[in-house]
């Protein structure tokens, strides 16, 4: 008769390829988190420095006014004359228009644009601006 041997309690094994895999998920989870905390709706501007606390909008649409008195909705190309009809077709009753607008670009054309989402019905007006610490 043979006996065997008794085996004390085997011990645990930690196995890391699928800790890794989690890691991995929960990298490109919080990174695409992130990207869409972006304000990506509006055109790269150089925006006037100052002081300001930071707002956030429920349902906000840029009007972005580059250098050359050009004026864009959310990426898209329009002109002072169709402005209010652009506008009035996206905006919501509570939307605000965040207005970017450039450092360099005439003020006449920045009240002009203004004037003109008033009369699509924008509420409230948020104006971008680099902050400066």
């Amino acid at each position: 008769m043979k006996l065997r041997r008794r085996q004390g309690p085997r011990k645990g094994r930690i196995e890391i390829i699928p800790m890794i895999d989690v890691m991995f998920f929960l990298l490109v989870t919080f990174m695409l988190a992130s990207l869409s905390m972006q304000n990506l709706h509006s055109l790269p501007v150089n925006l006037p420095q100052g002081h300001a606390a930071p707002l956030q909008a429920k349902s906000p649409i840029t009007l972005t006014i580059d250098a050359q008195s050009h004026l864009f909705i959310d990426k898209a190309p329009v002109t002072l004359a169709t402005l209010t009809d652009t506008l009035r077709r996206k905006l919501t009753p509570d939307g605000d228009v965040i207005v970017s607008a450039d450092s360099q670009a005439p003020n006449g054309i920045t009240v002009q644009a203004m004037l003109a989402a008033k009369a699509a019905g924008a509420q409230h007006f948020l104006i971008a601006i680099k902050h400066v610490d």
